[in-house]
This record gives structure tokens, C-alpha cells and sequence, in this order.
């Protein structure tokens, strides 16, 4: 067995979605400093590196992250190589690809690349998933779907047409994942979101386990 980690480091150089809260660590107490234990102060939003989408994010009076099953969470997940790919994956990529027996689909793309960066800059074009590749999904009775850029959809999509389409159909989104060292090929996913009670989105810790 082999346990792949697929989650982003998060410190000061990680990339954040513009407009959102950078993320900051501050010590505040520190052994070699006389205090009798090292501790810090975190400041991250929501959907900082490796996160978890709940339908409350953009549906208000959904579900949350702490309502989240983890049923879904963990389970069988297909890794889907589209390395070489750009622009929105559209119905007609995902007839070719999809395994019919898929519940959980994590989109393996050049977005990964990124993350191969010490100080990633925020790119406004990546590999998203197009509003008809979103009901394409939904239509297939896909739980889960995950990609490795901190958007599932294109950048400033007016009305968040992708986001919507899954989250109103009960699909958990998983965003900021680095799968740059992942075959394709099915494995098991375990992706925690922290329990924020009420959370429009959640970072999480998300492995593969091989095997």
C-alpha cells in the first residue's frame, strides 16, 4: 500500500484566489524565546490550497462543510489524465475519458505544473471544467469531482455556472490539488475538510492511497 499525498503546503508563498485573504502564520509564542511551548496564529480563507466546496458556498441556506458526508469524502476516485489539454473540458473530452463505473473524478491537468513553482503568481487561464461538462457530471451521477487549480471553473464566470450546476445537484467540489506525481488510474481518495460548523468551504488534508 502507498499513501499519496495530493495536498498543497500552505504558507506564505502559496497563491490565493485574488480578493481573497492571503494566508499568514504568525508566531506568537516560541520555546527559544522563553515561552514554554512554540504556537501560532493562522489567518487563511476558506478555500486557501487544497479545499473543499459545500454547496453553501454558493447556495445560501445549504448544506455547509461540517453537514459534508464522508461517505463521499472517501471512497474509490479515478484519476483522469489531461496533461496536454487547455481551455474548459466539454462533454465531448469527457465521453472519451470518463470510466463508466466513476463516482469520484479527479481531473489530472497542467494546472499541476504550477505547484512545481517556489512562488506560484496566480495565473488567470488554467483548465477548468465547462458549465455543460458540469451537467455532463451531474447527468452520470458523479459524487465528487476534484481538479488541481484552486477554481474548478473559468476565471470570473459570470453567475459561477459550473460551481452552481454541482453544487445544486449535492456534487462535492475538491479544489487545489497537486497531482503532478499521480498516474492515472483508480485509487482510494480520504479528503478531511476541517469542520468548520456553517463553512462555505473548508482546506483540507487529501491523500490517494495505491494498492
Amino acid at each position: 500500500m502507498r499513501i499519496i499525498d495530493v495536498s498543497l503546503g500552505i504558507g506564505p508563498n502559496l497563491p490565493t484566489w485574488p480578493d481573497d485573504p492571503p494566508v499568514s502564520v504568525t508566531r506568537t509564542a516560541r520555546i527559544h524565546r522563553g515561552d514554554p511551548a512554540n504556537v501560532s496564529e493562522l489567518r487563511l480563507g476558506s478555500h486557501t490550497g487544497t479545499h473543499v466546496d459545500p454547496p453553501f458556498h454558493f447556495i445560501d441556506g445549504a448544506p455547509g462543510a461540517d453537514a459534508l458526508s464522508l461517505d463521499v469524502l472517501i471512497g474509490a476516485a479515478h484519476v483522469i489524465d489531461m496533461t496536454g489539454f487547455t481551455g474548459q473540458i466539454e462533454p465531448d473530452q469527457l465521453e472519451r475519458i470518463m470510466p463508466e463505473d466513476a463516482e469520484r473524478i479527479l481531473f489530472k491537468t497542467d494546472n499541476s505544473l504550477l505547484w512545481r513553482e517556489p512562488k506560484p503568481v496566480f495565473p488567470r487561464e488554467y483548465v477548468g471544467l465547462s458549465p455543460q461538462g458540469a451537467a455532463w457530471l451531474v447527468e452520470r451521477n458523479i459524487k465528487l469531482v476534484g481538479t488541481d487549480f484552486l477554481s474548478i471553473e473559468a476565471f470570473h464566470a459570470p453567475g459561477h455556472p459550473t460551481h452552481r450546476t454541482l453544487l445544486e445537484a449535492g456534487v462535492i467540489i475538491v479544489e487545489g490539488l497537486d497531482l503532478w506525481n499521480v498516474s492515472a488510474g483508480m485509487y482510494t481518495l480520504a479528503c478531511l475538510p476541517l469542520k468548520i460548523m456553517g463553512g462555505d468551504g473548508a482546506p483540507a488534508r487529501a491523500v490517494l492511497i495505491e494498492g
